[in-house]
């Protein structure tokens, strides 16, 4: 599930890389990708309903055939023969090469081919990578026709084949011609090259998975990518060497302070009110979302800005867990470590995840639905009981996941195995600011304003407990929720409303990284999303640059083994990434919504190319009293939930110090309000510190049963 996970995360950023192209002449925030990269869609409604045709072809039939296969061969097995499949197909990379008057790469190659075939046992093994670090080239003729100034042509979608140019169709052709396996003719060897065939495309299930539950509107997706994909292989930018910039020697700084006196740096030295038993303390401040220049940079490091007003006694913000040689870089990239966050044996199987003997924790993880609201889908969650003999006392997780993450979040189900491991039952719920909430909840409901976010998600929640309490027979005690970034603000206002009137009995709340100001942080995205107008005019190939680091990472990452420190983006590439990253999110919500009116793709996407967060807020959001999203800016932030945060205890937030959605004077306000609630670490910026060890042992210690 990792390596999945990964792959979802290494796609978005890939995706992002459409943002690249630079329309000078659009009028739009955001630029048409897709026109960019593929030029206009021509025959998008053909196209659109033989890509839903190849969809349906996959799920009854070729998807069925692959699990088969996979429960016939371990992934041991399917693994070598892959290999081996592409050691015979080496005529393809050698004349690509020699046409590209590439001779390294050729040389390289057929170095490569004889190695493999005579110590590799015909390419089963892989000894030239290990003995002569030669990597495989993905040469194929479509890049030779590239080379040769070829143009591309226009772009259709086939069946079984999908997404083509007519560049592409020709290169295929060739691949063919040069491919020995093609000209096997034995019944024998014929069954014997079905299978290779099968096998090679087996290895596309996780993916075309992936992007039918991730993503509202699928084929947008699958043209970006392959638009992208295409122009990095003929661009030869496949072959970016990443290895080299992921560690770095790190001169710890003495941590002199001990455990007493962080605690004592930390405390809030401000004078509780005296008050009436039962009576809680008001608390309502004047909030101000003002972006500052240059706040981006420092998180909260920035010292100089004042953003509240801030009553109490001024202290300095020093963490609570030290991060041992974590070697900041700036915050945008170290909050992209989240695609470093791994919990071993999350995948240990010996069977591919197709096969129906898989039985590894994310396999094992089931998927049911409730219904909310008539004439409305239902809505599906994961979960995955620990057996115990007590089903009366049953320990229950509830994850609720970062804004536009669904049910299959990668980091939901690494959360979901610490919590199991801990003897916890799990629940997976989806993000409420994400497209398949919306289409369970009314269709006049616009995620976005907390309190009343909040009241939908316990509805959901009280639900789903109810509905797996009444099939297994069972009552869950000992509840945890635990969010990410907007859904660890989330539980935060799950927490003020069950405080108020509980129906979930006995809960704690674990906070990971929430905004504290939404429409601040709301801003700082957009600020992102829109990095891409201060590029240059070669800023299409940057941007593809970018987007071959990123997959040549998610190639050699399983091989190394010794932990990252360095991550190969500057912080104008981790801004446009991330940015583009959460305007997917936004597009795929939007698109739902507008899609329930019955409105053409043709119509939406211009709308969603014009559309940040702050647009969403005001188009989607403000109420007739409210003259701009300013007027949002209290009801939105931790600041109204203030006297929950003071007056009770079952909670905990982590948040980092140079988070780049908040600032130093929001943490020292929340400081105030959660005292020693509230763990700070000294790096991580945004959730990039969930795969350190030092926030893994907390976290544990946190949820411990014992």
């Amino acid at each position: 599930m990792f390596k999945k996970g990964l792959v979802v995360f290494l796609i978005l950023l890939s995706l992002f890389m459409n943002s690249g192209c630079f329309v000078f002449a659009t009028e739009t925030k955001y630029p048409d990708y897709t026109q960019e990269f593929l030029g206009e869609d021509k025959y998008e409604n053909i196209n659109r309903k033989i890509y839903n045709f190849n969809l349906g072809l996959n799920k009854y039939l070729i998807r069925p055939i692959h699990i088969l296969w996979a429960s016939l061969i371990p992934q041991y097995g399917m693994d070598r023969i892959y290999s081996a499949t592409q050691n015979i197909e080496y005529p393809i990379r050698l004349v690509s090469s020699l046409l590209q008057k590439d001779f390294e790469t050729s040389k390289a190659e057929t170095v490569r081919f004889f190695t493999n075939t005579i110590l590799g046992l015909g390419g089963m093994f892989d000894p030239a990578k290990h003995i002569f670090k030669l990597e495989q080239s993905k040469e194929n003729m479509e890049q030779a026709l590239s080379g040769c100034k070829m143009k591309s042509g226009p772009y259709f979608v086939l069946p079984v084949l999908s997404f083509v140019n007519a560049r592409g169709i020709l290169g295929k052709i060739l691949d063919t011609a040069l491919n020995p396996g093609s000209y096997i003719a034995t019944p024998v060897l014929a069954i014997i090259k079905a299978g290779l065939m099968l096998n090679k495309s087996s290895f596309m299930q996780p993916f075309i998975s992936m992007l039918e539950s991730t993503y509202a509107d699928s084929y947008d997706i699958a043209k970006k990518m392959f638009g992208v994909e295409t122009f990095i292989k003929c661009a030869n930018l496949d072959r970016i060497d990443v290895v080299s910039n992921l560690f770095v020697d790190v001169k710890e700084d003495e941590f002199v302070k001990n455990d007493e006196q962080v605690k004592t740096a930390n405390q809030v030295k401000v004078k509780k009110e005296e008050k009436l038993p039962n009576e809680e303390k008001i608390v309502k401040i004047e909030v101000s979302s003002e972006i500052i220049p240059d706040l981006l940079y420092g998180g909260a490091n920035i010292d100089d800005v004042v953003t509240t007003d801030y009553t109490a006694e001024e202290f300095k913000l020093v963490p609570d867990i030290k991060l041992k040689g974590y070697n900041p870089q700036n915050p945008v990239v170290d909050s992209m470590r989240t695609s470093l966050f791994n919990i071993p044996d999350i995948d240990k199987s010996m069977w591919n995840e197709l096969s129906i003997w898989n039985r590894s924790f994310a396999q094992r993880i089931k998927t049911s639905s409730v219904s909310l609201f008539e004439d409305r889908e239902d809505y599906e969650f994961r979960y995955i009981l620990n057996k115990k003999d007590n089903k009366k006392d049953l320990p229950l997780a509830i994850i609720y996941p970062s804004i536009g993450e669904g049910i299959g979040s990668s980091h939901s189900v690494m959360l979901a195995k610490l919590f199991y491991d801990a003897g916890y039952s799990v629940v997976i719920q989806g993000s409420h600011f994400q497209w398949e909430f919306v289409k369970s909840m009314p269709a006049t409901y616009r995620p976005g304003l907390p309190i009343r976010d909040a009241e939908n998600l316990r509805l959901v929640t009280n639900k789903i407990i109810d509905k797996l309490s009444e099939k297994y027979e069972c009552d869950f005690s000992n509840k945890v929720f635990i969010g990410t970034s907007f859904g660890a603000m989330m539980s935060l206002f799950v927490a003020s409303q069950e405080s108020k009137n509980n129906t979930m009995g006995d809960v704690r709340y674990i906070s990971i990284c929430p905004p504290i100001e939404l429409i601040y942080a709301m801003r700082q995205i957009d600020k992102n999303s829109e990095e891409w107008k201060n590029s240059p005019e070669d800023f299409k190939q940057k941007v593809a640059q970018t987007a071959a680091k990123v997959l040549r990472l998610f190639d050699v990452k399983d091989e190394v083994d010794t932990e990252i420190n360095n991550l190969p983006f500057s912080e104008e590439e981790g801004k446009l990434i991330t940015g583009f990253i959460m305007h997917q999110k936004l597009s795929d919500l939007v698109y739902t919504m507008e899609k329930s009116k019955e409105r053409k793709s043709s119509e939406i996407y211009p709308r969603i190319n014009d559309m940040g967060y702050e647009d969403y807020t005001k188009y989607y959001l403000l109420s007739a009293d409210d003259d701009s999203c300013d007027d949002l800016s209290y009801e939105t932030s931790l600041h109204s939930i203030a006297s929950y945060l003071q007056n009770n205890d079952n909670y905990k937030i982590y948040h980092s110090m140079n988070d780049y959605l908040v600032n130093s004077h929001q943490l020292k306000k929340l400081k105030e309000y959660a005292n020693d609630k509230l763990v700070l670490l000294d790096n991580g910026a945004h959730l990039g510190f969930l795969y350190r060890h030092e926030f893994i042992e907390d976290l544990k210690n946190t949820i411990s049963l014992k």
